[in-house]
């Protein structure tokens, strides 16, 4: 590999001569660990919007010189379009500040914008990292606004999407499974009859709730850190700076993006990341009581619970022919598990605000947005290739109740707890169902059993 020199403030060091990052992100490279993790790529293009839009309102300002704006803005726009993903290798484990990504991000624009001038990759001359990309800024305001920018996008973007596709998917099968009776249970014993759509009704009601969730907390995310430099104060940034890059950032994604109404909490605090994570760990939360029970009432299915029919995926079993696992339910499962440990590290990372600077911001943002991704990415298929296809074992259904005794509690307000008491006790002892006692008893006539063990169970 051929190399050229670059020098930084720490001195000379050699730089891949196709790369068109410079000497701080060599530095990173060479020393962070390599734990194999690095910022998402929706991270980097959120920085790399911060930069473009920096280099048009400087160059407004008269603080970026006209002829350097475009190039600088072509070059960032190119990392916003992928152009340049394999120039961000930098662990995720570095600096707390994300000082090295930060940098990586403005040399490579540099770097690129210096190609477009002059048509060699990297250096600092004509465009320069600091003074040009990064003028204005700190990757303390740069770094938060950042995770701002990528979490609001990708939930806007992935993660509603895809819960609005599963509550359609649900509240369609709430409409489809309305009238099928079945036993419903607490503490895992069997209970009074309900229907499958009522079941279904509360999954779709959870899966809005989550979306509610969801966009409560738009507004704090929505604050942006930028414009408060190195500390909060704004030091070496135009006043007008920071309203005005918001205002094209919020017109370009269609989000609501504002200046933060105060900048020492928008730096030293993740406060609005540690309740974005909070949010997602309630819609896992919500999801993982979902999957189970599809996956607990798909079970068997001859030997199980067996009440809904699950599409088959892939052979489940690498021993047992024909045995087919429930594959989405269990993925929904571990991404629900995976996005509560990230809720874990973030909260961790929000307790590393000390005095004006959060040192943990790496780590908030990989997690953040992994969880973000995942879920969407989970939801979406668990929507598309498991509930849209769940079938209702209409016969199963019904036979579970006529089997059970646990519908005499619908006799209880016409005959009493204790005649009640004496026919689910008379039926777990000779196996007879409660309908067979009932009628043979006189106590009640056949259509008047029909309506009271239908009534808890309407829709």
């Amino acid at each position: 590999m051929k190399f050229r020199d670059e020098t930084d403030s720490m001195g000379t060091i050699n730089v891949p001569e196709d790369a068109y990052y410079g000497a701080q992100t060599q530095r990173a490279l060479d020393n962070f660990p390599i734990s194999g993790l690095t910022l998402p790529l929706s991270f980097i293009r959120a920085v790399a919007l911060i930069k473009k839009y920096a280099a048009q309102v400087n160059c407004d300002l008269g603080l970026l010189p006209s002829e350097l704006a475009p190039a600088i803005m072509q070059a960032a726009q190119e990392v916003i379009d992928g152009t340049f993903d394999e120039q961000f290798a930098i662990d995720v484990f570095q600096t707390g500040s994300g000082t090295s990504t930060n940098m990586n991000v403005n040399e490579v624009i540099a770097g690129r914008a210096n190609e477009i001038i002059t048509g060699s990759i990297g250096g600092k001359s004509p465009v320069h990292p600091n003074d040009h990309v990064n003028c204005g800024q700190s990757s303390n305001d740069v770094v938060p606004s950042a995770i701002h920018i990528a979490a609001l996008i990708s939930i806007r973007a992935d993660l509603l999407p895809s819960l609005e596709k599963l509550c359609r998917c649900l509240q369609d099968k709430e409409r489809e499974f309305t009238g099928i009776v079945k036993i419903g249970r607490t503490h895992l014993q069997d209970a009074v009859p309900v229907t499958l759509g009522q079941e279904f009704s509360g999954y779709a009601r959870q899966t809005e709730l989550a979306i509610e969730r969801l966009k409560s907390m738009e507004a704090r995310l929505s604050e942006l850190a930028l414009g408060g430099t190195a500390v909060g104060t704004g030091l070496n940034t135009h006043a007008e700076f920071a309203r005005r890059v918001i205002a094209l950032i919020a017109q370009e994604t269609a989000c609501p993006f504002l200046e933060a109404k105060n900048h020492f909490a928008a730096q030293a605090a993740q406060d609005g990341a540690v309740e974005a994570s909070g949010v997602l760990k309630t819609v896992a939360v919500s999801l993982m009581k979902i999957a189970n029970d599809i996956r607990w009432l798909s079970s068997g299915p001859h030997c199980g619970i067996g009440e809904i029919i699950l599409p088959d995926l892939q052979p489940g079993s690498s021993i047992m022919p024909g045995k087919v696992n429930p594959v989405m339910p269990e993925v929904v499962l571990q991404v629900a598990a995976q996005v509560i440990g990230n809720d874990a590290a973030i909260t961790t990372g929000g307790q590393g605000g000390n005095f004006e600077l959060n040192t943990m911001l790496p780590l908030i943002a990989y997690n953040l947005l992994q969880s973000i991704h995942i879920l969407a990415a989970a939801v979406h298929s668990f929507a598309e290739k498991c509930v849209t296809g769940i079938k209702a074992n209409r016969e199963h259904c019904a036979s579970t109740v006529d089997k059970s005794i646990a519908p005499v509690t619908s006799l209880v307000p016409v005959i009493g707890y204790d005649k009640a008491a004496a026919i689910a006790r008379e039926a777990r002892e000779t196996g007879r169902t409660i309908r067979e006692i009932v009628l043979e008893k006189n106590v009640l006539t056949e259509e008047e059993l029909d309506t009271l063990l239908a009534g808890n169970s309407s829709s």
